[in-house]
């Protein structure tokens, strides 16, 4: 029996991951060991861990290497107590394959852990670009490490390959996150604010604005302005999320409780929605304001307008429902009124997502539990052949 682990840190990655762990949990021939750590295991960020649990998943063992503190030299210091925790839990159930998602810092250590342990990766999400993040660094870092890839777009394909990446094992199959969006019910209006505990009467935003880790304090400053610019649009009401715990996300934890405190009855601030309430909230909300991958990969499905505020998510594939802005009070109050616009609207409406429409899940789960994984530790550089890529 093949045995398949998965790892996951966070409440958006564990989002896009829940299809592809729910398929091999009902794979007969698979093994699944669930390795959880990071913010699943933090009170700060919901302890979402629980959530987990109550999916119905074992977690086969909890990784607690998150640190108190924000600054970089915790950041690191979480970093190689991930590395050592993953060394020891590998050794113990040595899985066949690891499947990782993304580019956190935590994530690249698990995948070092993995490679020295001489453990197969398959990475999904594999190719894409934040200029204004470290995310950039790591992601290429575990594509080298990694030995099966899936990506979300054909582009993205590419650029592996163009890492050296046999084509052979690089394979294009969308954005597993729309697959939530396709097959879970999600609440209605009322249901949504009975869930939330907080009336949805009027048009709101969802907004998720996380630390740009290569400017210094984060930029906060564009985390302010646009809660300036939001206090002009007082017919608007507010869900905001916690950002991720990367650097600096104290101080913006810090700006988000002061606005939620000074705005009661219109701003609710969450640690964690979850996948359902926060699907259904994109699905009912006017706009998407912030720098989270999901104005430029979920939101999309919903036919709904994103503001992409500054440069987290600078280089990534953005299609016609997103409009980028810089970070100053007047390019954000700019940004937010063109994609108010009946105009903007419009296009939106008939917009489609170029992540895709989903079914990504089921055909990554069904690669992972086909391909062979005789020789798939050993692998060669590829150069670069147009006639075959």
């Amino acid at each position: 029996m093949k045995k398949i682990a998965v790892f996951t840190s966070t409440r958006a990655e564990y989002g896009l991951l829940y299809w592809i762990i729910k398929g091999l949990q009902e794979e007969n021939n698979i093994d699944l060991q669930l390795f959880v750590g990071g913010m699943h295991l933090s009170e700060k960020f919901g302890f979402t861990a629980k959530q987990i649990e109550a999916d119905g998943f074992n977690i086969t063992e909890r990784l607690d290497f998150l640190q108190s503190y924000d600054s970089p030299k915790s950041i690191t210091k979480s970093m190689s107590i991930a590395m050592i925790q993953a060394s020891e839990a590998f050794n113990i159930y040595k899985p066949d394959l690891l499947v990782i998602l993304g580019d956190r810092s935590e994530a690249m250590a698990i995948a070092q852990s993995a490679m020295i342990l001489r453990i197969p990766i398959a990475h999904i999400h594999g190719g894409e670009t934040t200029e204004g993040a470290i995310d950039e660094a790591a992601r290429h870092s575990i594509t080298k490490m990694a030995h099966l890839h899936f990506t979300a777009t054909e582009s993205y394909r590419k650029r592996v390959i163009q890492l050296g990446e046999h084509p052979n094992r690089v394979f294009n199959f969308g954005a597993p996150g729309i697959d939530s969006i396709n097959q879970l019910k999600l609440l209605n209006l009322e249901e949504l604010s009975a869930e939330l505990g907080f009336e949805l009467n009027k048009p709101y935003f969802v907004v998720t604005f996380h630390p740009v880790t290569l400017i210094n304090n984060g930029d906060s400053d564009a985390l302010i302005n646009l809660i300036s610019v939001l206090s002009h649009y007082p017919d608007y009401k507010i869900l905001v999320t916690y950002p991720n715990a990367d650097t600096d996300h104290d101080e913006f934890i810090g700006i988000l409780e002061n606005f939620a405190q000074n705005n009661k009855g219109r701003v609710l601030l969450s640690r964690s929605l979850g996948q359902l309430k926060y699907l259904s909230a994109l699905k009912y909300s006017t706009a998407v304001l912030g720098n989270s991958s999901s104005g430029l990969i979920e939101a999309p499905s919903f036919g709904i307008p994103s503001l992409n505020i500054g440069d987290r998510q600078k280089g990534r594939l953005a299609g016609t429902t997103v409009l980028s802005c810089a970070t100053s009070q007047s390019m954000i109050s700019k940004g937010l009124k063109k994609i108010l616009s009946s105009e903007f609207m419009e296009v939106c409406s008939k917009s489609e997502n170029p992540y895709g429409k989903g079914n990504s899940s089921l055909k990554i789960v069904s690669k992972l539990v086909s391909f062979p994984l005789k020789g798939l530790i050993k692998k060669q550089f590829y150069d670069l052949d147009d006639e075959i890529y």
